[in-house]
């Protein structure tokens, strides 16, 4: 009897180790993460919206405070009183001028529509158009064309005009556009009709001065200053006048006094 009781000691012992060893298997060393898409493309909900290189940013956009070449995603918003004080002292510095004639204004003064061959911005000559680079920058879950790590077929995009996230996909392609923050109608009017090609160019294809946005928002601001329109997301105006005076000051355009006012005040000015 003693030496059966040390036999199935044993045998117990034996099935507990290989119990324990199985569960180690399945639930440590053999585990891996949800793979990427092929291609490299994050899962939904894995990425941050910035594009290679870019720096870090939210879903939800950067600071414009904290973005001043426009290369990482997004707008967010300036909510605490160190902010926007930080972000009225960016509007200050800008130069007012009473709006000039509109004649001779097209847009093909400025190049052609997202022109890759600009120099002189960021993003500029990579061998992808200036709209697939802000679908990129701006998107997360990106996928892309077969083949191609430049044209975006479809993406999760957080818009920050409408404060709302989207599924976008090519076969939507209106339904978010690519907003020229200062509008190159408006740049004309302001000084631009007086620069050459060349800087008209890349005004047109600067990141500073583009954001992918809700389509209807877009077409609803048409060549508007601040004082005309502003994003229908509250939360996002004073951002929105914030990086509006980084281009007119980045590109020394002056804006209309009433255009300035409204910007300051977006910013508790």
């Amino acid at each position: 009897m003693p030496a059966r009781r040390t036999t199935l000691s044993a045998a117990t012992v034996f099935l507990i180790c290989a119990l324990a060893l199985v569960g180690w298997l399945i639930g440590g060393r053999d585990h891996k993460p949800t793979d990427p898409k092929p291609g490299g493309t994050a899962a939904p909900g894995a990425g941050t919206g910035t594009a290679p290189g870019a720096g870090a940013g939210t879903a939800a956009g950067t600071s414009p405070l904290q973005n001043p070449d426009g290369t990482k995603p997004g707008l967010a918003p300036l909510t605490t009183p160190e902010e926007r004080k930080a972000g009225r002292d960016v509007i200050a510095k800008v130069a007012t001028a009473a709006v000039g004639t509109k004649d001779g204004y097209d847009r093909n003064e400025f190049g052609p529509a997202w022109t890759d061959n600009v120099d002189g911005v960021p993003l500029g000559g990579n061998k992808c158009d200036t709209r697939n680079d802000l679908l990129n920058r701006d998107g997360t879950a990106v996928e892309h064309k077969d083949g191609s790590d430049c044209t975006v077929t479809a993406m999760t995009i957080w818009d920050p005009y409408t404060g709302k996230s989207v599924q976008w996909t090519k076969q939507q392609a209106s339904k978010i556009q690519i907003d020229h923050v200062m509008p190159l109608s408006y740049d004309w009017q302001m000084g631009a009709s007086t620069w050459d090609k060349a800087k008209r160019v890349r005004i047109a294809n600067d990141p500073l001065n583009l954001i992918p946005a809700d389509g209807s928002q877009n077409a609803s601001k048409g060549d508007s200053g601040p004082a005309a329109w502003l994003p229908a997301n509250t939360e996002i105006r004073c951002s929105y006048a914030v990086r509006f005076a980084q281009v007119s000051l980045k590109y020394q355009l002056p804006v209309t006094e009433a255009d300035k006012k409204a910007m300051l005040q977006q910013c508790d000015g």
